[in-house]
């Protein structure tokens, strides 16, 4: 942040007293004291957000993301749910001590909580786990989350986490239901996974560890306050949660992911969930399935939602708060003349490089009006110029985003590269916007994000992919999912290849992955005004659902496309087509394209070559079926399993350029009619047709295109083929 606020005055202020006694959490109790005389009427919403990065090494692994999981909480609590920021307090690194957590969530929720207030609770860091005297898991091992506290009796087996058996207590102490508690931590791995953090110790050390005495004699403080035998103790802790719900990142055994985007850090599960929440207005279920869906394109976690028995708490919207602000992708939180700072939460992971400079935001508040440019970004927060008049805490929505010039495929070199890292970093770079990351040593695999890795294929990546269905050669040479949990299909050659060989046979595949990342940025669906909506069956089965996406800030705010209940699920070797309703008074161009399971990018349609300029348009009004099995003599099959995404991008401009592109690109690959892969440029000649009313972006230093809302609609279905 680059000016003093009055939260940052009180950080520095709690240094400088620290050596007068008095602690930052000293601090913030004055604070919170202030705060219960100007806070709003009941019902009250109170938060404590715990985020920890800087643990002591080497007992525990410092992570990178849990401070901005804590800034992505409180903007989104602030901003979109209407919690007073007195009323939110925050304990990050050295303040995130045990006792420092416990007194919190004594002092600021459970004294202050009353009938019908709302109470959050996030955690972000390590998680772990300890033996448990009175087990109600197979394994014998109660969930632990680790404060940022040195264990000094750890040789004695002995830590200073907190227990699940402990919070357990602290929310049934809560004076109301209202109550949501998220944990973005786990309990089994530990170290790296490809370029990502595990956000918890080794897997095997919970077998051996042991609460502290401070730590049990707490929760006997607790039960007699409760006046909880221990029989009704364990009897409740088996029914379920204590109160409202409780959110985790992962499944009791599984890795939650401490992730790099773009330039930032952040929980991969906190980033989705909150961007989300940005954007919809959803029940538990709703949250836990979408985040579920989203994170599984990077990560194997799956969240889950515990509820409180016979609450019906899985039907209240998210937080227990029924009037959210409007949906947003940003914030103004500063204003300084004609210069606002802006916080970027409601951005996706994919776009966010397409908001920096040159990109635009009209202004929803009623309060405030006009429109920001984007002058720089730097993670998630923004500088812009205002054309107009804004009071910090005004919404503003996408109105155009601008497509970086020279946007790159970063790929990770993996250390099974060994000797070869310096042969591979100088072949990769030879490839037009391919950027090679060489490892690092220390607690980070990279410098930032990277989109994929070049690896050997290890006995350990066999022993970890075991499942699989086709494993590559050990010491082959191709290409996994950035953390290093998937191949990707058709990149392994033999395991006598040279690396130089490797990569000029991934050269062609290396292109289209960077096409597809081009192209992904274009999608819009939440932010465009365009009425469109697209739906995908298996082909002659509309009543069989694989997913819709619709634009629901256009005008009819209801999909058009039938309300059924979607798989996500093809089985290879089907058929299926796409309906598309264009709900505009104007015509509209259409393209669909596919990226397969490896990652493959395929244009679906337009598809025969030798049409017209207007092959692609669909009047007003009408709905098509893609293909229409009753007159068109090709269909759309898939051919291998995994995950699979359809882009469907419609334009009130028509696509000549690309067209054009494509139609040469067919002409190599000898295709009259039929799929066509396309290169970056013919993804380039598409964004151009796109950005066509929008031609003075150009004249935006690093900015190639402006797309803006009005003007196209990219929509994404997932699916995935079994």
């Amino acid at each position: 942040m680059t000016q003093i606020k009055r939260r940052q005055l009180l950080q520095f202020a709690g240094s400088l007293l620290t050596g007068l006694g008095l602690s930052q959490l000293d601090i913030q109790r004055q604070a919170i004291r202030y705060g219960q005389v100007i806070a709003q009427s009941h019902p009250r919403k109170l938060a404590l957000l715990v985020g920890i990065n800087q643990y002591q090494a080497p007992i525990y692994p410092p992570l990178q993301g849990c401070i901005t999981d804590v800034e992505l909480q409180r903007e989104l609590l602030v901003y979109r749910f209407g919690f007073h920021p007195s009323d939110i307090l925050t304990l990050t690194d050295a303040a995130a001590t045990r006792s420092n957590i416990l007194t919190a969530f004594e002092e600021h929720l459970i004294k202050q909580a009353k009938p019908g207030d709302v109470v959050v609770f996030h955690y972000s860091g390590h998680g772990s786990q300890v033996v448990d005297p009175e087990p109600i898991a197979p394994d014998g091992l109660n969930s632990t989350f680790v404060p940022v506290d040195v264990p000094q009796r750890l040789q004695e087996g002995i830590v200073e986490d907190i227990m699940g058996r402990t919070l357990f207590l602290l929310m049934s102490a809560l004076n109301t239901e209202n109550v949501t508690a998220v944990l973005d931590s786990c309990h089994s791995g530990g170290g790296t996974r490809g370029n990502f953090r595990i956000r918890a110790v080794r897997a095997d050390v919970g077998k051996f560890l042991q609460g502290s005495p401070e730590e049990f004699a707490y929760q006997e403080r607790w039960r007699y306050e409760l006046q909880m035998s221990l029989a009704r103790f364990n009897q409740q802790r088996r029914a379920g949660v204590a109160k409202g719900v409780v959110i985790a990142s992962a499944q009791r055994q599984q890795q939650a992911l401490d992730a790099p985007f773009s330039d930032f850090y952040a929980g991969a599960f906190t980033y989705l969930m909150t961007q989300y929440l940005w954007q919809e207005t959803a029940t538990v279920l709703q949250l836990v399935a979408t985040v579920s869906r989203e994170i599984k394109n990077f990560s194997p976690q799956v969240p889950l939602a515990d509820i409180q028995p016979n609450s019906g708490a899985e039907n209240q919207a998210i937080y227990f708060s029924q009037t959210p602000q409007p949906f947003a992708e940003a914030v103004i939180v500063q204003v300084d003349g004609e210069t606002v700072k802006l916080w970027l939460g409601g951005i996706d992971m994919q776009t966010i490089e397409a908001f920096d400079q040159g990109a635009t935001f009209t202004i929803i508040s009623p309060d405030s009006s006009g429109e920001v440019e984007l002058i720089s970004r730097a993670g998630l927060t923004a500088q812009g110029t205002l054309k107009g008049t804004a009071k910090p805490g005004a919404l503003l929505q996408e109105s155009a985003r601008a497509i970086p010039a020279d946007l790159k495929l970063r790929i990770g070199l993996d250390p099974s590269l060994a000797g070869d890292i310096d042969v591979a970093q100088k072949s990769l770079e030879t490839i037009a916007r391919i950027a090679a990351v060489p490892p690092q040593p220390g607690n980070i695999p990279y410098s930032g994000e990277v989109h994929y890795l070049l690896s050997r294929f290890t006995l350990g990546d066999a022993t970890n992919l075991a499942t699989a269905a086709q494993l590559p050669e050990i010491d082959s040479i191709g290409l996994f999912s950035p953390g290093k949990d998937e191949i990707i299909p058709d990149s392994f050659g033999s395991a006598s290849e040279t690396i130089s060989l490797a990569i000029y046979r991934l050269n062609p595949k290396l292109k289209s992955l960077l096409a597809a990342r081009i192209v992904k940025m274009t999608l819009n669906a939440q932010a465009s005004r365009i009425n469109v909506a697209a739906s995908m069956f298996p082909e002659g089965q509309g009543a069989k659902l694989i997913g819709q996406a619709f634009t629901p800030r256009s005008r009819s705010q209801t999909p058009t496309a039938p309300q059924l209940p979607a798989t996500n699920q093809l089985p290879v070797n089907t058929p299926f087509q796409f309906q598309l309703t264009n709900n505009e008074t104007r015509p509209l161009y259409v393209s669909i394209l596919v990226i397969d399971p490896s990652g493959q990018i395929i244009v679906l349609f337009p598809n025969r070559w030798g049409a017209a300029s207007d092959a692609s348009r669909v009047e007003a009004g009408q709905t098509i079926f893609i293909p229409n099995v009753e007159t068109d003599d090709f269909t759309f099959v898939t051919q291998s399993k995994g995950i699979g995404e359809a882009l469907i991008i419609a334009s009130q401009n028509p696509l000549r350029n690309a067209l054009l592109t494509l139609q040469k690109l067919a002409a190599e690959q000898q295709v009259q009619r039929g799929a066509v892969v396309p290169d970056v440029d013919a993804i380039g000649a598409l964004l151009d047709d796109l950005s066509r009313s929008d031609r003075g972006a150009g004249g935006i230093v690093g900015v190639r295109q402006r797309l803006r809302a009005t003007e196209i609609a990219a929509l994404s279905i997932s699916f995935e083929v079994i």
